[in-house]
């Protein structure tokens, strides 16, 4: 088996290592492939990996030996899957190996938004501390998540998480979730989507991207919330509208907002959210602790060894 790795460093930085895969058949792996280049290096794979490396109807059609496409997280929608079909290749992907470290993001946005741990550090680091009168020193409010309500917009893997998380920080947990109220923990409460905004102190999203998600932040639900409501976002950038969600940042419509993901990555310069009052933004990294990207490169691994065995794992496009 030829095996090409299209965009393998996001996964692999270089601490972790590709020896396990290049075990199982010949294996080429490049950092980052421009989309020009994609046909050139994968013209002789019979098996390709990729992370955020799109593959179109266009380039399925220049590669007459690919049989296998792993897609190297857990969103697959960088795959023409109809097209993929059609050919009768498998597909796999990654699923829920980030669940503890997206969670953990949840929380170190809402924290830090709420207890601003950097902001006051720097501030001691400047002298404002020691040139106070008194014994302590603090210019932004200090805000107690005990009893507040957080809100979860989706609840898989990842949502369940934070829920955990959320109950042993005594917050009151709420979900928007396709599953009924009899197939809910009783900490869970089930609440319609507009009620859930209007009703939290925290809304987290978990949801993935689709035509019926896309944007359904906007400022019609933004308005719904609380003036001192925090909005969280580890999910997928495009579910929020980004013109819309500064500008209630902005009016202090609500009080703060907490993301780790953005609907263009890199973003765009001209960005609003870059410049947004009480907007805070971490580069897509919730998913990239270590111990998460190990998860990944092992089932990675182990989805190779299922194809060559011919017994397919986590194939989204049977």
């Amino acid at each position: 088996m030829k095996i090409v790795v299209l965009d393998g460093y996001a996964a692999n930085p270089g601490d972790l290592s590709w020896d396990e895969i290049k075990t199982l058949g010949e294996c080429t792996v490049y950092d980052r492939t421009p989309a020009d280049k994609v046909v050139e290096r994968a013209a002789e794979a019979e098996m390709i990996l990729i992370n955020k490396v799109v593959i179109t109807a266009e380039h399925l059609a220049k590669l007459p030996l690919l049989k296998y496409i792993g897609v190297m997280a857990t969103g697959y929608n960088i795959v023409d899957l109809p097209a993929a079909k059609a050919r009768g290749l498998v597909v796999t992907n990654i699923p829920a190996y980030s669940t503890p470290s997206v969670a953990q993001m949840v929380f170190a946005h809402i924290l830090n938004i709420t207890q601003r741990v950097q902001h006051y550090a720097d501030r001691v680091y400047q002298g404002d501390w020691g040139m106070s009168k008194d014994f302590c020193f603090w210019d932004t409010p200090l805000i107690e998540l005990q009893d507040k309500k957080i809100g979860l917009v989706g609840l898989g893997h990842t949502g369940f998480h934070t829920a955990r998380i959320a109950i042993g920080f005594g917050m009151q947990v709420l979900a928007y979730t396709s599953k009924s109220s009899f197939q809910l923990p009783p900490e869970i409460k089930k609440r319609e989507l507009d009620e859930l905004f209007a009703e939290c102190d925290v809304i987290s999203l978990h949801c993935p991207l689709t035509d019926d998600t896309a944007e359904m932040v906007n400022a019609r639900r933004l308005a719904l919330m609380k003036p001192t409501a925090i909005l969280i976002n580890t999910g997928r950038g495009g579910l929020i509208n980004e013109k819309e969600l500064a500008q209630a940042l902005n009016k202090g419509v609500i009080y703060a907002a907490g993301v780790d993901v953005l609907s263009t990555e890199p973003p765009r310069s001209d960005n609003p959210l870059l410049t947004a009052k009480n907007c805070f933004i971490t580069p897509h990294i919730a998913w990239a602790t270590k111990a998460a990207r190990e998860r990944l490169m092992k089932t990675i691994v182990n989805n190779v060894k299922a194809f060559i065995a011919g017994k397919p794992e986590n194939d989204v496009a049977k």
